[in-house]
């Protein structure tokens, strides 16, 4: 479980916006071991062989959900619901020292311009861990 905050500014001549989130993120690491069977060849083993070649073994993939609030929100001052899911992989290079890539999908509440609606957002993310 992992708890995040994140801060998106968006700037053009005509319009400035900002937005701050808020969400928990709990994660389910090694989700394809679930498919450990037949005994023979296990499916999980073919999975992570296909996706990860030579790292397969290092390899630690993961699917995630988002639950959380937005400011903005419904207002300008009030605050709005987030919910998403992801999924990626971290890598342990070290110990305590790993790179992580993910794909992950929110919507949102957001107050833009005086109006509110709902928001979707897909963001790649590749970054390392300590």
């Amino acid at each position: 479980m992992r708890t995040v905050y994140q801060y998106y500014s968006h700037h053009t001549p005509t319009f400035v916006t900002d937005q701050h989130s808020l969400f928990l993120n709990p994660r389910w690491n090694n989700f394809i071991d679930v498919l450990d069977f037949p005994k023979a060849t296990p499916i999980n083993r073919v999975i992570r062989h296909v996706l990860f070649g030579p790292l397969e073994d290092r390899a630690v993939p993961y699917v995630g959900t988002l639950i959380g609030g937005t400011l903005p929100g419904r207002d300008p001052d009030s605050p709005g619901y987030l919910y998403g899911g992801q999924v990626g992989v971290r890598f342990p290079v070290a110990r305590g020292f790993s790179v992580d890539m993910g794909l992950q999908y929110t919507r949102f509440e957001i107050n833009f311009k005086g109006l509110s609606d709902l928001s979707e957002q897909w963001l790649f993310t590749i970054g390392i861990r300590l």
